[in-house]
């Protein structure tokens, strides 16, 4: 289950792109808590809990309480991070209220585990992963941290389908109509090294001049 973590965050006066630029140059990253059917409202935050967050990969599917120095946090999950297009930095964030009853769609990272007992990759086999992430549909308060898949017995040509991961309770594939793939266990590519005569260069057309019998070439007058 996703952990609630607290984060602090300033409630902000100045909205707008000016605000936004005013904010970053002293430090600090702009964002915004909608939903609940409550009023949209301006926050700013330590740019470095949510760069914490993305490094740890589970940023999107963590509840966060963000305390904004009122008596009643703020208990949101992200929904979207803006990045500088040049600097990739984190520069906005957009959060949505949410309840323990808050059913939403969420990708969950997958993780793979025991490569090493993997007869397949034992034997120069390559893992190929097809999705990095799954698509559920639960509520906040059981989001998983991560789905697990086991590779141990996995051999080449073998296909780890989203029917092997076993689900909690009132977690379910966002994706219903097909057992879609994970990841594949593929044989090893080989590269052919192509081996250049170095005898001499060939003719034009690649044939070599015509030889006399002594082994000279004949020559005309």
């Amino acid at each position: 289950m996703a952990d609630q973590n607290i984060i602090s965050g300033l409630v902000r006066e100045r909205v707008g792109t000016g605000g936004a630029r005013e904010l970053r140059r002293e430090g600090r990253l702009p964002a915004i808590i909608y939903g609940a059917n409550q009023d949209p409202l301006a926050i700013s935050l330590d740019p470095r809990d949510v760069n914490n967050g993305l490094v740890a990969g589970s940023f999107f599917s963590t509840v966060f309480d963000i305390d904004i120095g009122s008596d009643k946090a703020e208990r949101v999950l992200p929904r979207d991070v803006q990045f500088h297009p040049v600097t990739d930095r984190p520069q906005h964030v957009d959060f949505l209220r949410v309840t323990g009853e808050t059913k939403i769609n969420v990708e969950v990272a997958v993780v793979f585990q025991n490569e090493e007992l993997s007869p397949g990759l034992k034997r120069g086999g390559v893992l190929n992963v097809v999705r990095h992430t799954i698509g559920v549909v639960c509520a906040v308060s059981i989001i998983p941290d991560r789905f697990e898949v086991d590779l141990t017995g996995t051999d080449i040509g073998d296909s780890i389908h989203v029917s092997s991961i076993a689900m909690p309770d009132g977690v379910e594939s966002a994706i219903t109509d097909r057992d879609f793939t994970i990841a594949t266990v593929s044989a090893p590519t080989v590269m052919e090294e192509v081996v250049e005569g170095i005898d001499g260069e060939e003719g034009k057309d690649g044939d070599t001049p015509e030889e006399e019998e002594g082994g000279q070439s004949e020559q005309t007058e």
